[in-house]
This record gives structure tokens, C-alpha cells and sequence, in this order.
């Protein structure tokens, strides 16, 4: 037999052989990974089962060229969000996969998204080392007495040309930073140990990441493309369908994002340690976190759910928080404070009554407030078949028993700060109100719209109502706030609302888990409560920034849109009344010390807010903060003089104050017939009362 016959049954099988790896291979043809960190077998899977599930998406994206651009750049403001680590020639290089990222996603390929950490990574990884660098041994060189300026925000500066470029970026943030902590009386040994371990901290983090770290943040940049509400959720983190800290641990209350960098505070747990101890506010930035005694360590850069790992704890134990205030020019104008874990305790979170008194035309009106920090059920004892199980509705209607017996002439329901709860129990409240009829509708990513209602007959108060709102009112309050201007059975006091209209739903994949949005919520006159939220009747002046705060706020929220009206019957027509209502109400707060302050507030918060500059001249900068701290002290002692109060001498003692305050917020807790907000909502509610009654004299 020659040679040749006795190869050619190898080489046939060696030809088959190799179209049979060919074929396996080509299911997923993986292009090959720059870089040290690459996906496992279990995320290109992961990949693919998400990419098909989010084609179920309520928005119905199509996977396209425009996805995958749009997916490219949420992928590189995530990563790099002040373009100060990429460099021009990177972002050039990454056009490649500009029309790429939707073919790679939805086969399961996931070379883009890592090729592009791997890089990030890279140059983390130098200019940190940089820093560091400089921080121990040139801080001491530094001088600030040149015109020289810096970038607060570089959102939409161009990427730098090149490493020298970059080097003169990070040494005016690096000036900046220094100044910051050295106009706060910081000494150079403190400014130093502090920096370094800052940047120490960062770049221990980022030689710790791992393969999963990459998938969660790529991911994520192409769910949240979507809607801001779609996420991913890693195995590690998957019990969290919305972090919270008051669930399933102990911790201090508060519902934290990650953006850019940071840990934010979207919102405080009405009852948690965080909202009772008055030192957390909304859209707070979290830098550090340290335990009991322990100074806080850096967390710029670390994930969420392992920040929210460091601040969970014990019942009993306290945590140290390092945190950027809202509203702060810099980002080292920071304050640590000290809040003790605790689990939210239902009874905190329950409705609870007042009645103040409204003088008119020498007659005194007595008018009811409920204040409802959240929409609470006791999902226990509701599905064990406990008649008295704890929920809103029930205490509620408690409450209105009572103030009935004390004869009310009208009532206030305080929604402020109310972030939402059960949708069961907003539809049970309504009902207490309206005398049968939908209270919202909700459509499905199929187009299929179902109505929720009340089903019951009867009222149980049916009085004058006035409904107070905020900007953290959401979710479920807009739910009950747009019912009742619907129906016109109140009037909604106070400020725009969130805006949180989408319902999400959360499945499970054979990596982690997906919420994916997949409902919106719409009034029944058709209006969405997403992105527009709940526009209140009459407005009410608030230090609180939309830009910061709100659906408005976050990138790729569903737009507010409308349907088909449900069948309803309005109790009245509020409408004719609230140019006058309004008109009244403009003129008291005009003349009100405590609304002045508030709106005097307001605007030097602006002016701070919206600087794009800050000057690196120590005495320009001294100057501008003294200035600043000049209008402060000014606009608080202009409200101490309205309320017989002694003037404060410096700016110091104000500081001092706001920092017992903030330790023990009950001392400076107000009686509910002294808060601002409430007195007028009451005297607008009566202001209305009389409008109907004279309107009613007139037609007879």
C-alpha cells in the first residue's frame, strides 16, 4: 500500500475532524481578549440569555448600529465619566466596535467589553501611580498664587491628546484638592496622609478586580441603555432586587446608585437610622466608610453592593460615613458622620395625626394632617389570614375615625418624603376617598392595559383634602396624588414629584439575576406618572435640585407619555379655582420669613452648584468663600431676627449649630402647626374652602 493511501484516511478524518471544531467554534466565534482579564464560559452565556431576554424590554429597543452606540459610550462614561484616564488615541481605537457591540452582545461575545476595561484598567492603574507619586514627593512644591483655574466638570471636555497633556489635567486636580483641604485648616501632613490613602485604596481596589467585575459593569452598560431601572445583578449580589439596606440586614436605611465613581444616596427609609439621625440627605456622595472607631476608608470606584457589604452590620454597632454633601463645589469639601444600624421599625413608618388650627375672618378652622411616611404591609400576617394585620389603609382610616369625632373642617394628607410601598395598599387608600372607581392603570411592554380599582362603595371622609408632595415623593404617592387630581377630590400641594412610573420584574438566569422593566403605571385620565411625575396644583418653594434628584434626572428614562383615559367620574373641578388660589398663596409666601429663607437659600445654593470653573489663586478662592460664607450667615440671622432669635456672630457658630442639629435632629424637631409647609398648605386648603363656599352662595 503506498504512502499516500495509507495518509489519506488520516487526512480525511483530520479534515472532518477540524470542520466539526470549526463548527463548534463558530456557534460563538469569541474574538480574542486584550488584555489580563477575560470573560468565563458562564458570563458568554450570560450574556447571550440577556440579550435575548431584553428584547422583552418595555422599551423594545432594537438590537442595531444605534444600540451599540449608544452602548459604547454609556459603556466609557461608566469607566471613565471626568475623561481623565483615556487617552484620544484609546477612544480612536475603540471606534471599531462602535457598530459591533449589538452582533458580539447578542451571540454571546464579549471581547469589546473587556478588551476596553483591560485598557481602562491600564491606565488607571499608571496615573495612579503617578499621583502617588507626587503626593509624596512634590506636595510640599505646589503653589497657589498664579490665574491658573480647574475644570469642576469634565463630562463633555475632549479626551486628552496625549500622557503630558493628561499629566497637566490631574496636577490642577491634584492643586484643587490640596486648596480644598487646606482653606478647611487641613495641615500638609494631613492633606498628604489623607490623598495617599485615597489613591492607596483605589489602586489596592482595582489590582483586586476579577473577570465578574468587568461583566457586571459591561452589562450593565448596555441594560441601563435601556432604562435606569433595568439591572443586572451578579450571583455574589443577587438577593438585591433594589439595595436596600433595610431589608434583609441591618443597616442604616437608605437607598443608595453608584454613579461615576461614587455611592449616591437616592433616598432615606422613612423610620430608618439614616432619616432619624438627620445627618443623610439625598443625593449625598459616600467616599468613605469605616466601622465603630475607625476612620473611614476610601470607596470611590468599589462597586455598590461592596460598599453596601462595609456599611451593613449588626443591629446596635455604628458605622463611620465619609460624605460629599449635596451640593458641594469640590469634591473634597467632605464631612464624616457617625450612624448607628438599626432595623426599620414598621411602627415608625406608620401614619400618624395632628390637628392646627387656621384663624379666617375671625373664625378658627380646625384641619387634620396625616403625615404617611410610606405605604406599608405587614406581608406576613396579610397572607396568614390575620384580621389585624398592621397597613397603611387600616391606620389610616383610624385616624380619619378620630379626627371626624373631633370635628375637622378639612384635611391634609403628608406625602413628602414618601418613596412608595404597596401598590395594594395606594388602591385601599384611595378607596377611603372615592365612592368606587379605577385608580390607576398599568400597561404592559405588550401594550395589554389592566385597571386597578376600588370596588368597595362608600367614603369615609369626604371633606375639603389638600395632598402635600416633594420631589422624594414617588412611586406609590404619585399613584394616590394622581388619583386624587384626577377625580378632583384634592389639591396637590408642594413640589414636582420623582416621577417613578415603571414597574420592574425580576428573572432569574443561569448567572445572576435581570430586573427588567416591563409595565408603566398611568393615571386614569391616561397621563404616565414616569419621568413628569405629579406637578402639584400650587408650588411650593424647595432647596431641593431636580437636576440632582428624580427620574428627570437619570439617563434613559422612559418618557412621560399618555393613553386611553379610564371611565371615571370627577368629584369636582378644581381647575377654575387655582389661578386665584394661587394668587393668594404667591402673596403670603412673598412676605413670609420663613419662605424668604428658603428661596434666598435656594438661589446661593444655584450660584454654587452651577460653577464650571474654581479658581487655583488661594486668595481668590479665600475670597470667594469668605463672600459665600458673608450671604450665609446673612440669609440664616435675616430668619433668626424673624423669629425673636439672637443673631448669629460668624460663620462658625452656624457651623457649629448645623453640626448639633444634624446630631440631634429631634432638639431641633418643629411642633407640626409650626412647620412652614404645613401652615400654608392649611391656609391654602382654606382659602379654597371658601371659594367653594361663596361660589355656592352666589348660585343660590
Amino acid at each position: 500500500m503506498s504512502l499516500v493511501r495509507k495518509l489519506f484516511p488520516l487526512a480525511l478524518a483530520l479534515v472532518l475532524l477540524g470542520g466539526a471544531i470549526q463548527g463548534v467554534s463558530g456557534l460563538r466565534s469569541e474574538p480574542e481578549v486584550q488584555g489580563d482579564l477575560k470573560p468565563t464560559s458562564d458570563q458568554l452565556d450570560a450574556a447571550e440569555e440577556i440579550a435575548a431576554k431584553l428584547k422583552h424590554h418595555y422599551r423594545r429597543l432594537e438590537f442595531d448600529d444605534t444600540l451599540s452606540s449608544q452602548v459604547l459610550d454609556s459603556y466609557l462614561k461608566d469607566l471613565d465619566p471626568n475623561r481623565q484616564y483615556f487617552l484620544a488615541t484609546d477612544i480612536r481605537e475603540f471606534e471599531r466596535y462602535r457598530d459591533q457591540l449589538d452582533d458580539q452582545l447578542s451571540r454571546g461575545q464579549l471581547e469589546a467589553g473587556y478588551t476596553i476595561f483591560n485598557r481602562f484598567q491600564e491606565r488607571l492603574e499608571t496615573r495612579l501611580g503617578k499621583l502617588l507619586d507626587t503626593i509624596k514627593n512634590d506636595l510640599d512644591s505646589l503653589t497657589f498664587d498664579d490665574q491658573e483655574t480647574v475644570v469642576v466638570d469634565r463630562e463633555d471636555a475632549p479626551w486628552a491628546a496625549n500622557e503630558a497633556e493628561l499629566d497637566a489635567i490631574w496636577h490642577r486636580q491634584l492643586k484643587n484638592a490640596v486648596l480644598s483641604m487646606r482653606l478647611n485648616d487641613s495641615s500638609l501632613e494631613d492633606i498628604r496622609t489623607r490623598l495617599t490613602r485615597r489613591y492607596e485604596s483605589q489602586l489596592k481596589r482595582i489590582t483586586q478586580n476579577t473577570p465578574e467585575d468587568v461583566f457586571q459593569v459591561y452589562i450593565n452598560a448596555l441594560t441601563q441603555t435601556f432604562d435606569p431601572h433595568t439591572t443586572y445583578f451578579t450571583p455574589h449580589n443577587s438577593e438585591n432586587f433594589d439595595i436596600s439596606m433595610s431589608r434583609s440586614l441591618e443597616g442604616i436605611g437608605a437607598v443608595l446608585q453608584y454613579e461615576d465613581g461614587y455611592t449616591k444616596v437616592v433616598r432615606l427609609v422613612p423610620g430608618g437610622p439614616a432619616a432619624k439621625s438627620g445627618q443623610l440627605k439625598p443625593a449625598d456622595r459616600i467616599v468613605g466608610v469605616g466601622q465603630d472607631g475607625e476612620t473611614p476608608e476610601p470607596v470611590i470606584g468599589l462597586r455598590l453592593d461592596e460598599v453596601v457589604d462595609q456599611i451593613r452590620g449588626p443591629k446596635g454597632t455604628k458605622v463611620n460615613l465619609e460624605i460629599i454633601p449635596a451640593g458641594s463645589a469640590s469634591e473634597h469639601d467632605t464631612r464624616t458622620i457617625t450612624i448607628e444600624r438599626n432595623k426599620v421599625v414598621l411602627e415608625e413608618q406608620a401614619a400618624k395625626k395632628d390637628v392646627i388650627t387656621i384663624d379666617r375672618d375671625g373664625e378658627t378652622l380646625k384641619l387634620g394632617v396625616i403625615e404617611i411616611p410610606a405605604f406599608y404591609l405587614d406581608f406576613a400576617a396579610f397572607h396568614r389570614g390575620d384580621p389585624n394585620y398592621t397597613s397603611t389603609t387600616s391606620d389610616v382610616a383610624k385616624l380619619l375615625v378620630e379626627l371626624r369625632k373631633e370635628n375637622i373642617d378639612g384635611l391634609v394628607i403628608d406625602l413628602r418624603n414618601n418613596g412608595g410601598g404597596s401598590l395594594l395598599e395606594v388602591n385601599k387608600l384611595v378607596s377611603l376617598f372615592i365612592n368606587r372607581g379605577p385608580t390607576v392603570q398599568v400597561r404592559e411592554s405588550s401594550g395589554r392595559v389592566s385597571i386597578e380599582g376600588d370596588k368597595f362603595p362608600g367614603v369615609l371622609y369626604a371633606g375639603p383634602m389638600a395632598v402635600m408632595v416633594n420631589r422624594f415623593s414617588a412611586s406609590a404617592s404619585e399613584i394616590f396624588a394622581g388619583a386624587m387630581q384626577d377625580y378632583g377630590r384634592a389639591l396637590i400641594v408642594g413640589d414636582q414629584t420623582y416621577g417613578k412610573g415603571t414597574v420592574q420584574t425580576l428573572l432569574d438566569l443561569n448567572h445572576g439575576k435581570l430586573k427588567m422593566t416591563n409595565a408603566k403605571f398611568y393615571r386614569v385620565s391616561g397621563s404616565s406618572n414616569q419621568n413628569l411625575g405629579i406637578v402639584p396644583d400650587v408650588d411650593m418653594p424647595s432647596l431641593i435640585d431636580k437636576d440632582e434628584v428624580g427620574e428627570s434626572s437619570l439617563p434613559n428614562a422612559l418618557p412621560w407619555d399618555e393613553i386611553e383615559s379610564a371611565k371615571y367620574q370627577r368629584v369636582s373641578d378644581i381647575v377654575p379655582y387655582l389661578p386665584e388660589l394661587r394668587e393668594k398663596h404667591s402673596h403670603r409666601i412673598n412676605k413670609d420669613p420663613e419662605f424668604v429663607y428658603v428661596e434666598s437659600l435656594r438661589k446661593l445654593l444655584d450660584e454654587n452648584r452651577n460653577r464650571v470653573e474654581l479658581s487655583l489663586n488661594e486668595d481668590n478662592r479665600t475670597a470667594t468663600q469668605k463672600a459665600l460664607d458673608r450671604e450665609r450667615l446673612a440669609i440664616e440671622n435675616r430668619r433668626r431676627q424673624s423669629r425673636g432669635e439672637e443673631p448669629l456672630a460668624s460663620i462658625k457658630e452656624l457651623r457649629e449649630l448645623e453640626e448639633q442639629r444634624a446630631l440631634d435632629p429631634e432638639s431641633d424637631e418643629e411642633a407640626i402647626d409650626e412647620d412652614p409647609y404645613v401652615r400654608e398648605t392649611g391656609e391654602i386648603l382654606v382659602d379654597y374652602m371658601s371659594l367653594i363656599r361663596d361660589n355656592q352662595v352666589a348660585r343660590k
